[in-house]
């Protein structure tokens, strides 16, 4: 088995394994699903941690309103008087308004943020470090785990447009945040190794050979847009004659005959 050291820019992301002979249609999907599942569970440990300070996600009208708002709009949050958390809730203000402050009690509140800890150590970095691989089975393990955390403190389940009921369902909308341009769309993803796209094309071993101990760095990103591609070759940089002139101090000069 080939030893896939993903990064995305040249930050550590996760190892991942697969044999020589994987098409690079499947392994840079793979790659691309694991990447963004490990995302997934990142935004939902956030999201849990705020739910065990804070309590449930508002209803959308009425995040940011101050009580005297609510109130005179005579709005009502009925979500929040069925999701009630087992053992009961503590007040505890949320400044930002988005969530309606009645947090879990101590007890419940410790089964969220254990649950958190576990799942973010599944998907660690640190993983690289300790030589474990990480596989798109461990990543959903750690989202089930967290899915079972969120269900002892809410029997009930959580309001529908809670983003941690969301991101179980698999609904959750990204779009305009800066969670959103961290995603890579398995289908425009693309793999580097050696300053070489791997060419889904291709296989693993057209590029590393046949030797199954081989250990390489590969890069994640997301394709290149062709009309930027075009814009780089037309760039004045790009050009060397034009490159020339510039160091040699004649850029822009026009020579007429004497």
């Amino acid at each position: 088995m080939v030893l896939l050291h993903v990064k995305r820019g040249d930050e550590s992301q996760f190892l991942l394994q697969a044999p020589g002979s994987t098409e690079l249609e499947e392994l840079t999907v793979r790659v691309a699903r694991v990447y963004n599942a490990r995302l997934k569970v990142q935004r939902v440990c956030s999201e849990m941690e705020e739910l065990a300070e804070h309590g449930i996600f508002l209803p959308p009208n009425m995040q940011g309103l101050t009580d005297d708002q609510i109130e005179e709009l005579k709005l009502r949050d009925e979500w929040g008087e069925k999701c009630v958390p087992s053992g009961g809730s503590e007040f505890k203000k949320d400044d930002i308004g988005r969530r309606n402050g009645q947090a879990p009690n101590e007890k419940m509140k410790q089964v969220l943020k254990k649950t958190v800890e576990e799942a973010r150590a599944i998907i660690s970095k640190k993983q690289v470090e300790a030589g474990v691989c990480i596989t798109m089975e461990m990543v959903k393990d750690a989202l089930d785990q967290l899915r079972g955390a969120v269900m002892i403190v809410y029997p009930m389940g959580l309001p529908p447009y809670d983003p941690i009921r969301m991101e179980f369902e698999n609904k959750e909308d990204l779009s305009g945040t800066q969670a959103g341009l961290s995603v890579i769309e398995e289908s425009e993803a693309q793999l580097w190794w050696a300053a070489k796209e791997l060419r889904r094309t291709k296989t693993l071993s057209d590029y590393v050979g046949k030797n199954e101990k081989t250990k390489i760095i590969v890069k994640i990103q997301q394709k290149l847009e062709e009309n930027d591609d075009d814009s780089c070759l037309n760039s004045p940089w790009a050009d060397n004659t034009a490159l020339k002139r510039h160091f040699h101090g004649v850029k822009d000069i026009k020579w007429r005959p004497r």
